[in-house]
C-alpha cells in the first residue's frame, strides 16, 4: 500500500478525536445513546485508522498484541463475574446488587474495552496476514 502525506496527516489529526468520541460513548452510554458496544467500535476504529494509515510499527510502539489480548480476556472475565455475582445473592444473572445505579456504567466500560480490543485484534491479525502474503 502506498503511503501518502495526506493520509498520514489526516490520520494523525483525526484519530485522537475518534478515540475521544469512543471514550465519550462508553462513559455516557448509560444516560444517552451509545454504550459499551458502540464506544468499543469507535475506539477500535480510531486505532485501525492509525494502523491502516501509518502501519503496524506505530501501534507496536504503544500497544502489543499480548496486551490487547489481555484487555479482551479481562473484559470477558469481568463481565462474566458481574453477571454471576447475582447468583451469590440469590437473584438472576446481571442483577444490580452491589451498586444498583453504577452497575450499567461499569458494564459499559467493561464491554467497551472488550469490544474495542476484540475488533482491534481481529483487524490487526488480518493486516499482519496480508503483509505476510505479499
Amino acid at each position: 500500500m502506498k503511503k501518502t502525506n495526506i493520509l498520514d496527516v489526516v490520520s494523525r489529526k483525526l484519530s485522537p478525536f475518534i478515540l475521544l468520541f469512543g471514550v465519550y460513548l462508553v462513559t455516557f452510554g448509560h444516560i444517552s445513546p451509545g454504550g459499551g458496544f458502540q464506544g468499543g467500535v469507535a475506539l477500535a476504529s480510531g486505532l485501525l485508522l492509525i494502523l491502516l494509515a501509518q502501519g503496524p510499527a506505530v501501534l507496536k510502539r504503544t500497544f502489543s498484541l499480548e496486551g490487547i489480548s489481555l484487555v479482551e480476556v479481562f473484559g470477558y472475565g469481568l463481565f462474566l463475574l458481574a453477571g454471576l455475582a447475582g447468583f451469590l445473592w440469590g437473584v438472576g444473572f446481571l442483577s444490580p446488587i452491589l451498586l444498583p445505579p453504577g452497575t450499567i456504567f461499569i458494564l459499559n466500560i467493561v464491554i467497551g474495552a472488550k469490544v474495542g480490543a476484540g475488533i482491534t485484534l481481529i483487524c490487526w491479525h488480518l493486516f499482519l496476514e496480508g503483509e505476510d502474503s505479499e
